[in-house]
């Protein structure tokens, strides 16, 4: 009798013990659903209006240089100007996102949230593009210093902006399809893109736009940057004047950097994400909710380069830089003058 409740008991210890880890399970999901939950409301709020800011005045800054101060323009100017006009226009879609997550509402209807979403990854897939043909530029400026390549010139960099806008217009069509709310939802949520829609096909498309509109031009960029580091380990003194050759290293290090850094984790989540909604988890419980704060987290970083994009302008060089700064002094100085003239004006009124 004694042996038989023996043996019972060391029958039950395996259930009691994943009745404890279950429990435990339970209590640390519960944490990782409080963080999902926080990170939605403050995180991508705060983290969306410090881009917003920060964003809208660089890219302000970068467009009056551009607009008012640059009178010949070449290949990298035309990049560079369509790199501001796609993150000026990701820029306008965040205060509504800005104030549907703090609110945890979203009020403005379908179409704004899929034009919204539809916006946001535009801008990402444009910045990509952009970003490799100002390093593809970059490397035939040292090859072909007096910009006579075709490459180089500036129709044709107007002709590769248009045919950047149009192809990633196209490849983000079937987006649409998965942009769309719940059934019951009654439109209070605007849902992001790897939240939303049918997992399996969504999951597909995600892994064809890694491949088309991440690996390929990051592939491109890598193999330029190797380009360039190899001319200059190879490079003799040049006998004529040239442009400085670090600036074009320097340039492409921090495209390298940016994608690596912001990007790469952004579609990593994304695709374990809109995986997770598919796969059948049993073990761990929590791990939705794991890889969805961890997918959160990355969104806002991945949007980052909007902020640290103006940067190219003035690493570019091609004398931006200084016809911008004696253009805000000439500003300074009108502004200074009128001030002086207006305090002139309203003492003598006193005085009279």
């Amino acid at each position: 009798m004694i042996m038989i409740q023996s043996s019972l008991t060391q029958q039950n210890l395996p259930d009691n013990y994943s009745a404890l880890g279950t429990t435990a399970w339970n209590a640390s999901c519960k944490h990782w659903l409080a963080a999902e939950a926080a990170l939605g409301k403050y995180y991508l709020s705060v983290f969306y209006a410090i881009e917003f800011i920060v964003g809208v005045l660089g890219n302000s800054l970068v467009v009056f240089g551009y607009l008012f101060c640059l009178k010949n323009w070449n290949s990298s100017n035309v990049y560079l100007f369509n790199l501001s006009i796609s993150d000026f226009a990701f820029l306008c879609t965040l205060p509504l996102l800005i104030k549907s997550y703090a609110l945890e509402t979203w009020t403005y209807g379908d179409v704004l949230c899929i034009s919204n979403r539809y916006m946001l990854h535009a801008n990402l897939y444009t910045s990509i593009l952009f970003l490799t043909f100002i390093s593809i530029d970059r490397y035939l400026l040292m090859n072909y210093p007096f910009r006579e390549h075709l490459l180089q010139r500036k129709e044709f960099a107007v002709l590769i902006s248009l045919a950047i806008w149009v192809l990633v217009t196209l490849e983000l069509l079937p987006m649409l399809l998965f942009i769309n709310q719940p059934p019951g939802d009654n439109s209070t949520r605007c849902r992001d893109y790897a939240s939303s829609g049918e997992a399996k096909n969504s999951l597909i498309y995600s892994l064809c736009l890694t491949f088309s509109g991440f690996l390929v031009p990051l592939f491109v960029m890598c193999f330029f940057y190797f380009k360039i580091a190899v001319f200059l380990k190879q490079r003799v003194r040049p006998q004529a004047p040239a442009p400085p050759f670090e600036k074009p290293l320097h340039l492409v290090i921090l495209a390298v950097v940016i994608f690596s850094v912001l990007f790469t984790p952004y579609h990593v989540l994304r695709n374990l994400r809109i995986a997770s909604r598919l796969w059948n988890w049993t073990q761990p419980p929590c791990t939705k909710a794991i890889i969805h704060s961890l997918y959160i987290v990355t969104r806002p970083l991945a949007f980052l380069n909007s902020v640290i994009n103006p940067l190219f302008y003035f690493l570019v060089g091609d004398h931006f830089r200084e016809m911008l700064t004696s253009k805000l002094r000439q500003h300074c100085k009108s502004l200074a003058c009128f001030r002086r003239c207006a305090s002139r004006l309203v003492f003598s009124f006193r005085k009279g």
